[in-house]
């Protein structure tokens, strides 16, 4: 199959390409009952959204956002929601000079390599551009989970490059364009993307994320582990390169004494297990962090090879983030939600009677 779809008890199914007539989605499984209008879905994706500043790429896509079926006087009927897009600023004659030709660190070759065929403007089916569709349907389950079980999830960008945030305040990271969550970053960073922007080059990025209020219990053991499949999905967006839950590869470096999270009446010590434990929540936040690769579509001229095997100079035009953890956030943020809200609809189904012997109180945080 070709794995369009994700989630179980909340299938999510996303279709259409960068440069096709449209994007859209299908969201299966959303309970009844649930107030939902396309103004919920806006903010997410004007969060997302390219050429809000100089930082990203340039292509401006109205997004504008049409709730196809599923909705009936304004709530969720429990059939399936359908969500389209359309593409209103695609300039795909920007691609025809690489149309037989391999980018580096794309999925050209490989999608070449699969189908015998490829989709060369903007990347396809391939592009980042997929993911509004994500963050569309993670709206969805945003408003679902606060409305349900009170649930919040936030994500901010901590690292780009070499550069890294000195704090980390939540309050700060709608308040700059970058979700960065230091204020006193902002500057530097500013001047850091300006310089990179003007060199041609491009940045990875690490993008924290948070989801505050999951209760103990959420997750099921060996195959359906909660982390595993947060891990998962995270690993899906576009240029993700690593996901760490908790204190991830820092764990290596730690003793057990001190990674081990210590339990007393008033809560847990810390929380370096990421809020999961045998695949289970624990009623603490829920943390995790996301790497993303640099860009590799660049102006500067790189060496590769075309459909018949020839060597030929590669240099890609076209609207670029110099770095695409920038916009990364709200995708991250979504992700979490689809995962988060499938996993609640699976534990209710089996164990909406249980009650937990003793309720730990979340306690400390382990501070990222």
């Amino acid at each position: 199959m070709s794995s369009n779809s994700f989630g179980r008890l909340l299938r999510v199914t996303t279709f259409g390409e960068s440069h096709g007539p449209g994007i859209g989605c299908i969201v299966d499984g959303c309970p009844p009952g649930l107030p939902l209008s396309a103004e919920d879905i806006v903010p997410d994706l004007k969060r997302r959204a390219t050429g809000k500043t100089r930082h990203t790429s340039q292509r401006r896509e109205a997004d504008a956002v049409t709730i196809q079926s599923g909705v009936f006087e304004g709530v969720t009927t429990g059939t399936p929601i359908a969500l389209l897009i359309e593409n209103t600023d695609a300039r795909s004659k920007d691609y025809s000079n690489i149309k037989d030709q391999y980018r580096p660190g794309h999925a050209d070759y490989t999608y070449d390599a699969k189908y015998g065929f490829r989709d060369y403007r903007g990347g396809g089916r391939s592009s980042a551009r997929e993911t509004t569709m994500r963050v569309a349907a993670g709206a969805l389950a945003r408003k679902y989970l606060a409305h349900h079980c009170g649930i919040e999830v936030q994500a901010c960008v901590v690292q780009v490059g070499e550069q890294r945030a000195g704090t980390v305040d939540w309050s700060e990271v709608e308040n700059n364009p970058f979700f960065a969550p230091d204020p006193d970053w902002v500057e530097p960073l500013e001047a850091y993307m300006d310089a990179l922007r003007k060199s041609g080059d491009s940045a990875g990025a690490r993008v924290d994320v948070v989801a505050r209020g999951v209760p103990a219990g959420w997750g099921e053991p060996v195959y359906g582990k909660l982390d595993a499949e947060l891990a998962a999905a995270l690993m899906s967006i576009n240029a993700v390169k690593g996901v760490e839950i908790g204190a991830g590869f820092a764990s290596v470096e730690q003793p057990g004494s001190e990674h081990r999270d210590e339990i007393t009446p008033e809560g847990f010590l810390s929380n370096h297990a990421g809020g999961v434990l045998g695949g289970i929540s624990t009623g603490q936040d829920i943390t995790a962090s996301v790497a993303f690769k640099p860009t590799s579509s660049l102006r500067l001229p790189g060496v590769t090879i075309d459909r018949h095997g020839e060597p030929v100079e590669v240099v890609t035009k076209g609207r670029h983030d110099p770095c695409v953890g920038l916009r990364a956030p709200p995708i991250v943020e979504a992700m979490t939600l689809l995962v988060l809200m499938d996993q609640y609809l699976r534990h209710r189904a089996q164990n909406a009677d249980v009650e937990p012997p003793f309720v730990i109180p979340p306690g400390g945080e382990h501070d990222r």
